[in-house]
């Protein structure tokens, strides 16, 4: 059962000087306040202060006055921070990927990700060193309604990861933590120690919780130290050990306050504001927005929970109609929002994602049609890929790689706005159809038109102008589609209480023959021995067959680290058995399984950087393997792919097989080893093929890539939008089918009656006739 959060708090509030209290606030004298709107706690050096700094008790005072002594950009922000962590002993850590390899979420979303790790099922965090500064890309998309209007909110934010663990020894805790974050904001960025104000808060995650620090100047909040140190639930828990640091500060509000800039958006973003203003001669009456973005803060949709009555607020104090407020407003709430959404794309792409209707894509699609729609609805006449190397461009030092994929970003942008626009074209058709019929158009209705059909509630407004559309519309659509696809359970088999089997099947692949021990008979059925060199089912690969005591083995699957085969047949517990592995299917499951890692590797180089595997399976008849990519294939690129595979295969490469620690294998090899999915174990096997693919894997392989023999595609097929399968098979198989395919064709020439060079003529011929011939029929 979920812990709850505001019962946990209330709990740890009855003891704040064990859990919140630090010693920096004995040395500078910090008092603890209730807030006399809101009824958080917080600490201050402002005896008189009645209300702590967060929205809405405090406007943002900061903007047209920032309280920092000096003026950063964005880049330059992360610079001092990076020096300063650095100096006081951490290590800097280039960024992870955005897209969420390593650990079973689809995107990064907060940098204590970066080091979040399964180990025999249980949530583990893992650091390269200790402690570590990182300036780490994020992405979220249940703020999409959000972005733009608030001047603070972003799909696609750097949160500075101040991380580490803490076991009495190495490291450090809660005095330490707080000294040094509030040293930066005081001595580094010159903001006035009284106006520095620290909120309780409690975090609570998948398996552990503790309390929290958020610290604030003038209304913004900075950052939040999270003390992540129990375990448990809220009536029986227990310290961890080691207890993890974790806090997390936005970049984009560090540089924000430095220089009171109306939004958050015009510094992070500059050059592609400039860039923006510049093209669409766009003028801001800066007076205005000043005194806007002070109050913008209350136009969270969640928590304003109606976007009209929040705007006609800030319009009565501004003294201004709000029809006035949004035609000043909406055109540049649109420009910022099209920066933040090309930013984030920019990320996602680069580190291989894509847009589609299916899990996280669907949330890349989302905002770049919502982009296409801003272009469209504000009529701003931008290049979006002058944007993106915009983007590259100021994020070099962070990432220099995102110049690279430029060529990419801009194939997919040009596939999607086609997509859209033929979308657009339909969908008016529809709609016209809907409002002509005079239906009902409810929520349920609004998501099905936009699920199936493309549509977008802003598009149905131009036909429906009293349309009532929820504020929160593209975070409930995207929310629907993160949900993971449910898993299908296998039997029961009991294993508790049974050692681990000793699995041998890696220390001799090419061993056939063994004699092992049985432990025990799990239903008449599943026999347990001491040791195997039976493979179980993984990683797509089909299990081996053959015979234990002379009874068949038919499936071979592992439970935790127990090793169960299923048997045809008595076996006695107890014995000592003989062994037998069927050595064919092996081989042939060896070689496919190699050849996988071949095409794959061969797809990549004719498709582009955005393909990776996203599933996988190895059988005696064939392999397929589904990789992630935007259209149906060609006949041309298949022919490229199969080419490609066989070069590889005739050059004869080393297939390396190599056991690292999990981390020792990110650092040298990098994230993409983890084209089948995360691995949960402290340990990896890195299978590498020359140096052209090293992928974490689990699989049986060969030695030497000539060992797979020939490759031939078989047939390729988009089985869902932004995914393309393609089946394959090598060696023998690969062998029989193309004889097959030989004596096809031999017949086919003989029915014909023709020489091979005529074939295609004959054929179309005969096709021709077929056709005349079906429409007498018909008739």
């Amino acid at each position: 059962m979920p812990i709850d959060k505001k019962t946990l708090m209330k709990k740890f509030q009855t003891q704040p000087e064990k859990y919140w209290k630090v010693s920096l606030f004995d040395e500078k004298g910090f008092v603890r306040k209730k807030c006399i709107s809101c009824g958080k706690y917080f600490w201050t050096l402002d005896a008189s202060r009645e209300k702590c700094d967060d929205q809405p008790c405090r406007f943002y005072d900061f903007i047209g006055n920032p309280p920092t002594n000096k003026k950063l950009d964005y880049v330059e922000t992360w610079k001092v921070i990076e020096k300063f962590f650095v100096k006081n002993g951490h290590t800097s850590l280039r960024r992870y990927p955005v897209v969420c390899r390593w650990y079973p979420l689809y995107f990064n979303i907060a940098s204590i990700i970066d080091f979040y790790r399964i180990d025999q099922g249980q949530l583990t965090f893992e650091f390269p060193a200790n402690p570590v500064i990182v300036p780490q890309f994020c992405l979220r998309f249940n703020d999409i309604p959000n972005v733009g209007i608030t001047g603070k909110h972003f799909t696609c934010f750097n949160m500075i990861g101040q991380a580490g663990f803490y076991d009495g020894k190495q490291g450090y805790w809660k005095d330490r933590c707080i000294e040094l974050d509030f040293n930066f904001v005081t001595k580094e960025l010159g903001i006035p120690e009284k106006e520095v104000i620290f909120i309780e808060d409690m975090w609570v995650g998948p398996s552990a919780f503790g309390p929290s620090l958020e610290y604030y100047s003038r209304g913004l909040e900075l950052g939040n130290a999270v003390f992540t140190e129990f375990v448990g639930t809220i009536d029986n828990y227990k310290e961890m050990q080691p207890k993890v640091i974790d806090m997390g500060a936005g970049l984009e509000r560090l540089a924000w306050i430095t220089n009171g800039t109306p939004t958050a958006y015009d510094v992070t973003f500059e050059p592609v504001i400039r860039y923006m203003l510049k093209e669409t001669g766009l003028t801001a009456d800066w007076d205005f927005f000043q005194k806007y973005s002070r109050l913008a803060g209350s136009l969270n949709i969640e928590e304003a929970g109606d976007l009209k009555k929040a705007r006609s607020k800030i319009a009565k104090e501004i003294g201004i109609s709000v029809d006035k407020l949004i035609e000043k407003v909406r055109p540049f709430e649109a420009m910022y929002a099209i920066a933040d959404h090309t930013r984030a794309l920019t990320f996602a792409i680069s580190d291989g994602a894509l847009p589609s209707n299916v899990g996280g894509g669907y949330n890349l699609r989302i905002i770049l049609r919502r982009t296409f729609s801003f272009l469209d609805e504000v009529k701003l006449n931008l290049d979006l890929i002058k944007i993106c190397e915009l983007h590259a461009k100021q994020l070099e030092y962070f990432s220099p790689e995102l110049k690279e994929h430029i060529n990419d970003i801009n194939t997919i942008f040009d596939v999607e706005r086609k997509r859209y626009n033929s979308s657009k074209t339909r969908a008016q058709k529809i709609v016209e159809e809907i409002v002509n019929k005079n239906e009902e158009i409810n929520e349920d209705k609004l998501v099905t038109l936009y699920d199936s059909e493309g549509i977008t509630p802003e598009l149905i407004l131009q036909y429906k102008p009293d349309l009532k559309i929820p504020e929160d519309f593209y975070s409930r659509v995207a929310a629907k589609h993160m949900k993971e696809e449910e898993t299908v359970k296998r039997q029961e088999i009991d294993v508790s209480g049974l050692p681990a089997t000793q699995a041998l099947y890696y220390d001799d692949e090419k061993k056939m023959e063994f004699k092992a021990k049985v432990l025990k008979v799990i239903n008449n059925q599943w026999v347990v021995l001491d040791k195997t060199y039976f493979y179980p089912e993984s990683g797509g690969q089909k299990a081996d067959m053959g015979f234990i005591d002379g009874q068949p083995v038919m499936d071979v699957q592992k439970i935790g680290n127990v090793i169960v085969h299923r048997v045809v047949g008595n076996i006695q517990e107890g014995k000592e058995v003989e062994c037998k592995i069927n050595a064919y299917r092996r081989q042939i499951h060896t070689r496919h399984h190699t050849a996988t890692h071949v095409v794959f590797t061969a797809a990549k180089q004719v498709l582009g950087s955005w393909v990776w595997q996203h599933g996988a399976e190895k059988s005696t008849e064939k392999a397929r393997i589904d990789i992630t990519h935007f259209d149906s294939l060609t006949e041309q690129q298949i022919k490229e792919i199969e080419r490609i595979a066989n070069e590889i295969v005739e050059k004869n490469f080393t297939v390396k097989k190599e056991w690292y620690d999990r981390t020792e294998a990110e650092n040298k090899f990098g994230f993409t080893i983890y084209q089948g999915g995360y691995v949960p174990n402290k340990k990896v096997r890195i299978v590498s093929i020359g140096n052209l693919n090293s992928q974490a894997c689990g699989g049986t392989h060969v030695d030497k890539t000539k060992e797979i023999g020939y490759i031939t595609i078989l047939k390729t097929k988009r089985i869902q939008d932004g995914v393309v399968r393609i089946e394959f098979c090598s060696g023998e198989i690969a062998e029989k089918y193309l004889k097959e395919k030989a004596d096809l064709l031999k017949q086919t020439l003989d029915i014909l009656k023709v020489e091979e060079d005529k074939a295609i003529d004959a054929a179309t011929q005969l096709f021709e006739k077929w056709k005349d011939l079906r429409k007498k029929v018909k008739k």
